[in-house]
């Protein structure tokens, strides 16, 4: 019954977005916030359990549980359809980013250079809910993406994008034509990608690379490689350092996920820099990053993340596997990453990651760009949260 439950929850949502129209406010909720903190997630019925063992392997195919805990192989893909029960999506151009609907059972994928946004949900194709237009010539497109805090009620969408003329924030819903949000983000030959977050008081936070130019980082008069925190119209958030200024936090360089932790307690971001590749721990109120909380010298290129309680979880678009960070009471790391999904029961390169609930992560693959795609690449699946350590086979 709790199944059901959860797969009719999601049902709804999906059902909603699909067929649902909803309107842009003219206005901001103009909260009196003074200290912003990361928004924990929204996550009133739990996402479903992934099953495991579980996962693909090189020719796609992979372990389902049998009778008896015996292991049964799961069939390699035919053509679009794929039999492990933990993707949702599949047949799609690389996925640069993914958000999970309430209930945990579907959500949202974004294909970086076509500019498509597609519902995903098991038992269905990709059913495209949003085409935005984007220059995806260099290494922008649609690269971001997060739902309104009060989705439930507004049905709005956000998306970090490429044109032909800067960078910037749109917001769709089904019915309504996409809209900007936040114009006139640099744009460069490079280091075009922005992602979205949501923090404790609702606000948009928003990660954007420095277009190519380094110094541009650590302008304050500009928007580029900066941590922007805005109100659901563009304008700066109540509580942000400067009250007539976007910026909270300068020094990136081309960010590829952010996420904040369920409780609040933390917001993170990635870069990909010309030395190393690097997690940062946003602090509110500081005006540069500062020393990354880890740094990878052997540039993986870290992409999307999500945060934990007890972990962060980083994808990475150059090497097989999720790495996985456990933090400790100190507010570091205990030790070096484990990586998870870089075996016989992984899915290839993933890039986008969100959290459905404090088990599961919804994720996306990015196979077809430089990868070795199966048949019903590139996916969107579910997986469970990874505590640390590897999925026994």
């Amino acid at each position: 019954m709790r199944r059901a439950s959860r797969v009719v929850a999601s049902s709804v949502a999906l059902g909603l977005l699909l067929t649902g129209c909803a309107s842009f406010p003219d206005q901001s909720n103009g909260a009196n916030v003074q200290n912003w903190q990361p928004q924990p997630k929204l996550t009133e019925a739990p996402g479903p359990e992934p099953n495991v063992p579980g996962g693909s392997s090189a020719d796609g195919g992979g372990t389902i549980p049998g009778p008896g805990g015996t292991a049964k192989p799961v069939p390699p893909p035919q053509g679009c359809t794929d039999f492990d029960q933990n993707v949702i999506g599949t047949c799609m151009s690389p996925l640069a980013a993914v958000a999970a609907l309430p209930g945990g059972a579907s959500g949202l994928a974004a294909e970086r250079t076509t500019g498509r946004v597609l519902a995903v949900q098991r038992g269905q194709d990709p059913k495209p809910v949003a085409t935005i237009e984007v220059e995806a010539s260099t290494d922008g497109g649609l690269t971001g993406l997060a739902l309104s805090p009060t989705y439930q009620q507004d049905q709005l969408v956000y998306a970090y994008v490429t044109t032909a003329t800067d960078n910037r924030v749109m917001r769709f819903a089904v019915g309504d034509t996409p809209k900007p949000v936040l114009t006139g983000i640099p744009k460069g030959p490079t280091h075009n990608r922005g992602v979205l977050a949501v923090d404790r008081s609702g606000a948009l936070l928003v990660a954007t690379g420095d277009a190519g130019n380094a110094a541009a980082a650590g302008d304050p008069n500009s928007l580029a490689g900066k941590v922007l925190r805005i109100d659901g119209l563009g304008h700066p958030a109540p509580g942000n350092p400067n009250p007539s200024s976007a910026v909270v936090i300068g020094g990136l360089q081309d960010p590829g996920g952010m996420c904040t932790a369920a409780d609040g307690s933390a917001a993170w971001v990635t870069d990909q820099t010309a030395a190393a590749d690097q997690l940062y721990r946003i602090t509110p109120g500081q005006p540069q990053l500062g020393s990354p909380a880890w740094s990878w010298p052997d540039k993986p290129g870290v992409a999307g993340c999500a945060a934990f309680t007890d972990e962060v979880s980083v994808a990475t678009v150059h090497k097989v596997g999720i790495q996985v960070l456990a933090l400790a009471k100190t507010g570091g790391f205990n030790g070096k990453p484990s990586t998870i999904l870089d075996g016989q029961g992984g899915y290839g390169l993933i890039g986008a990651m969100d959290v459905i609930d404090q088990n599961t992560l919804l994720v996306g693959t990015v196979n077809k760009d430089g990868g070795k795609p199966v048949s019903s690449d590139d996916r969107a699946i579910i997986i469970p949260k990874p505590n640390g350590g590897r999925p026994k086979d």
